[in-house]
């Protein structure tokens, strides 16, 4: 490998965060991991702590920290509904006064930075699939417009700060992703499915089913977002990082069954307030400026998914709000 870097991953005990720390951690690089712990688990971590090249700090990052690095991954944000929607006004904190404050890291370090964004910019889309010229239908007084519109102001920062302090940025868009270490009783789709149906219960599904997803296993994700991190200096974003391989949720649903041998009846509930009914991206400015796609398709991805949800023992595992 290149020189060895100074790497802050701020959520990084997150679910994506902590694989992107395992990531940068086994390539040498001198990993800071920073988390309030909020939604996220120490128990992602805990195998990297004692590794001389990682470092954990607990902290808030709506309250400025000072550190010397040479690149950010800024994942630093609530992500399921459930929890972004539990204290919408800290969410909203979050992204824009996170992005403030690594932002102005990144400019007094000469750091590059990357912002995990999110396909919940593009809102309830009219667009079908998303490229990343399109600019979303978000109801910026909504439920969840705590997330959508925070991520939005968010990548205005990144960009704003490109341009007036000529901070090297990277933003990714990131879709549905999946796989080991996501928190149980998170709220996501995927995750309730599964531990619905390896626990015996009847799987809740609000709305028919026939609103679409589309699912990145996370190996796949993080590749991408590597890749983008150490792309072409002159190539910022947005890109979208997801699986173009579009699911109703009601067929992920019976995959889930399949694949546990659930018995479980599926429970519809009423929709939820502006849940996207359609969820795809455009991948093709991935391929041409990162060579990236994904590989795993999400059979095997789910697979890989359901042994982890297995392997954990769900009452050490406590839900991060009332939500669940």
């Amino acid at each position: 490998m290149g020189s060895i870097k100074r790497i802050l991953v701020t959520g990084g005990a997150g679910f994506l965060g902590s694989h992107i720390c395992e990531r940068l951690v086994a390539q040498g690089h001198d990993v800071i991991c920073l988390d309030n712990l909020f939604t996220s688990q120490k128990t992602n971590i805990v195998h990297l702590i004692g590794r001389p090249n990682f470092e954990f700090i607990r902290h808030d990052l709506t309250h400025p920290i000072w550190l010397e690095v040479d690149e950010i991954y800024n994942l630093a944000c609530p992500a399921a509904p459930g929890h972004y929607q539990y204290n919408p006004i800290k969410t909203m904190k979050t992204s824009v006064l996170g992005a403030i404050n690594v932002l102005g890291m990144a400019k007094r370090c000469r750091a590059k930075i990357l912002q995990a964004s999110t396909s919940e910019v593009y809102g309830d889309p009219t667009v079908h699939p998303q490229p990343e010229s399109y600019r979303g239908n978000v109801n910026p007084i909504g439920p969840r417009a705590c997330y959508d519109e925070g991520k939005r102001a968010a990548e205005t920062l990144f960009f704003d700060y490109h341009r007036m302090n000529k901070v090297n940025i990277r933003v990714v868009r990131i879709f549905n992703t999946y796989g080991p270490r996501m928190h149980p009783f998170d709220g996501r789709v995927v995750s309730n499915f599964i531990r619905q149906a390896i626990t015996g219960q009847d799987i809740t599904m609000f709305g028919d089913g026939r609103q679409t997803r589309s699912f990145c296993y996370v190996d796949d994700l993080v590749e991408g977002i590597i890749r983008m991190m150490n792309g072409p200096d002159d190539f910022h974003g947005p890109v979208n990082i997801g699986n173009p391989g579009e699911f109703t949720i009601m067929q992920l649903a019976e995959l889930v069954r399949e694949l546990t041998g659930a018995t479980g009846r599926i429970l519809h509930k009423p929709p939820l307030p502006d849940d996207p009914s359609q969820r795809k991206p455009v991948i093709d400015l991935a391929r041409e400026k990162l060579g990236w796609e994904p590989k795993i398709a999400l059979r095997d991805g789910l697979k890989k998914t359901i042994e982890y949800f297995r392997s954990i023992k769900l009452d050490e595992f406590r839900a991060p709000t009332p939500n669940y």
